[in-house]
Parts: C-alpha cells; sequence; structure tokens
C-alpha cells in the first residue's frame, strides 16, 4: 500500500512544531493503514533534520538540498512536491496549514487533480459507502474540520483522487516522540530532476521577520479577555494577573476586531489554537470559534456576568460577575499567597 508523507517546514534549520504535530498525527494513522511514514524536507543545509524527525517515527525522509531551495519560494517547492508525488503516489499528503502551506497545498493539489481540505482539525481513518453509485470504499482518509462559521464539523472524504492531501493548523495536534532511537531511511533527492531552471524566476533579496510579541502556544497558564472587558485600559488588568501567575495574555476575535489586543494574541479558530494547564476566560461569551482554538485546556475558569454564556458549558469552574470587580481580588490574593 502506498505510504503517507508530511511536507517539513523548516527555518534556520529547525522544524516547525506544526509538521512534528503532523508527524505525530501520521506516524498514528501510518500504523492503522499499515504503511510507511514518509517526510519531504526542501531547502538548504539539511544534514540536521533526520535528527529532529526520525524520533517521531518517521520511516524514510527525502532531502530536496540546494541553496536556491530556501528560503521558500512558490514554484521551486511546488515543482519539488509534484514530481516527487507523481513518482512515489502517495495515498495521504499533509502539510500545516500556515503561510506556506496554504500557497503550497493548493498548488500541488491543483497540478495533481487531487483535491484539498484545508484547515483540517482532526484527521482519521474510516470506509464510506456510496449507496447512490453502489461502491465501498475502505480505509479512506477523514478529514474533519469546522464549516458555516463553526456551526458544524464537516467529514470530508476523497475517494478516488490520489493523494488524499490535507492541511491542518498549528497546536491543533499534540506533538509527542514516537521512539527516541528510531531510525529510517535517507533519500537525497537530485534536485535537477525535480526542478527546472526556470522555476528560479523569483529569488527572495532581502527577508524582514518580525518574532510574536506573545508566546501562547507553549505558555501553561492564559489569562483571556473578550469584548466584555469594555476596553483596551480593562486589558491592564489581564496583564498584571498574568503577570502574577507567570502566564501569557490572550484575546478572543471579538476582542481583537473591537481593538482592546492585538492580532497575535487572538485565540480561536480565525487565530491561535492553546491548551494550556489553566485557562482564565474573562468576559468572553464563549462562540464555537472562539471555544475551537482552546477547548483541550486542562482547566478552564470562566468570569462572566451571563449565567447563560456558553463558555460556561465546558468550563470547570464558573465565577458570575463582573471582571472589574473579581480580576483585582485575584491579584490581590494571588500577589499575597503566591510562593
Amino acid at each position: 500500500m502506498n505510504n503517507i508523507i508530511v511536507y517539513l517546514e523548516i527555518e534556520e534549520g529547525v522544524v516547525a512544531d506544526v509538521s512534528l504535530e503532523l508527524l505525530t498525527k501520521a506516524r498514528s494513522l501510518a500504523t492503522k493503514l499499515k504503511c510507511k511514514l514518509e517526510a519531504l524536507a526542501v531547502g538548504s543545509q539539511l544534514d540536521g533534520i533526520g535528527a529532529q524527525v526520525f524520533q517521531y517515527g518517521v520511516d524514510k525522509l527525502y532531502l530536496a538540498d540546494d541553496a536556491r531551495l530556501y528560503p521558500y519560494t512558490s514554484l521551486p517547492h511546488t515543482s519539488v512536491l509534484v514530481n516527487l508525488f507523481k513518482e512515489e503516489k502517495p495515498q495521504i499528503a499533509l502539510m500545516g496549514a500556515t503561510s506556506i502551506g496554504r500557497d503550497l497545498g493548493p498548488r500541488v493539489s491543483s497540478a495533481l487533480f487531487s483535491g484539498l481540505t484545508a484547515d483540517c482539525t482532526a484527521l482519521e481513518i474510516g470506509d464510506h459507502e456510496d449507496k447512490k453509485e453502489g461502491k465501498s470504499y475502505t480505509d479512506l482518509l477523514y478529514q474533519i474540520r469546522p464549516a458555516f462559521g463553526g456551526n458544524i464539523v464537516a467529514t470530508i472524504i476523497n475517494p478516488e483522487c490520489r493523494p488524499q492531501m490535507a492541511t491542518v493548523r498549528e497546536g491543533v495536534m499534540k506533538k509527542e516522540i514516537f521512539d527516541a532511537n528510531y531510525k529510517g531511511e535517507v533519500v537525497n533527492l537530485e534536485v535537477a530532476k525535480y526542478v527546472s531552471d526556470s522555476d528560479f524566476v523569483v529569488s527572495v533579496i532581502e527577508r524582514h521577520m518580525e518574532k510574536s510579541k506573545s508566546n501562547l502556544k507553549s505558555s501553561p497558564i492564559i489569562v483571556a479577555g473578550g469584548y466584555g472587558m469594555g476596553s483596551k485600559e480593562n486589558f491592564k488588568l489581564l496583564e498584571e494577573l498574568a503577570s502574577v501567575l507567570g502566564g501569557e495574555v490572550g484575546a478572543s476575535r471579538a476582542a481583537v476586531d473591537a481593538g482592546f489586543a492585538e492580532h497575535d494574541m487572538q485565540i480561536g479558530q480565525t487565530g491561535v489554537t492553546v491548551r494550556p494547564k489553566l485557562y482564565i476566560a474573562c468576559g468572553i461569551s464563549g462562540q464555537i470559534q472562539h471555544i475551537a482554538g482552546m477547548q483541550e485546556s486542562s482547566i478552564i475558569i470562566a468570569i462572566n456576568n451571563d449565567e447563560n454564556a456558553p463558555i460556561n458549558a465546558i468550563s470547570d469552574y464558573v465565577i458570575t460577575a463582573n471582571v472589574e470587580d473579581v480580576v483585582p481580588k485575584m491579584i490581590k490574593y494571588y500577589k499575597q499567597n503566591s510562593k
């Protein structure tokens, strides 16, 4: 049976977390399908990639190493994937739903006439029966994602075309080492065989990259504010509480749209997906789009003056009161009692 392949995003020689999360999921899918897990790295100076990914259960690592392939540009990376997929015929191809994946995925799927499901939140293996056509399919990839603004969860299948392609957002899946001593095979691709000189018509002259000011994805404690905070000034209360607890401040989309918080603080379907040990939701009603980005939190505390707020249904503790009254008391208590 044909294998599963994951496209690795690499920045300065380091494999992106979203790619490692995909390898973790793809390893379990490959085990279920009794096939091999493969990974593809396209870039320059890729010698250290194997050490980073083999422990996630990669059986074969393809390296397309050429100075012209880093940093990412659309045409050469697309050519490598399209030509390799034609050669190897993987049954499933996965990549992150990042700015790169959202550019690369549609180009590759269009060239291969394979279709693509974007922004998946879950991937499973299952069967399907097409009663109209009288056909049965086994071991299809269930590509699961929210649809209609998060009001339903759609399961999308691709019975006929291959590869079955999907992009997955960062933070949606857990990153777990499969076996620290796992060793796979390295295959060095002859880049000239996969990419033509005309693909390098665009070259990157300069890059200006600003790192995110917040570190929501890896923070064990998040204090998040919604539209119910009322103002940008009130968000300073949350910053103080987060500082006392040693956490980070997040926000709902409504708070970001209202100008209370920066966009890189946004948590939810159109922001960052987080899974902290403690999530304190302040003035957040809990629309499905926000809940999709934080429902995996270990403990959720909701502070809201609406006792019927949707977020209360998934919270471990609910404080029905005004945020402006509760948060200062929490700050005072934690200052007195924290080690």
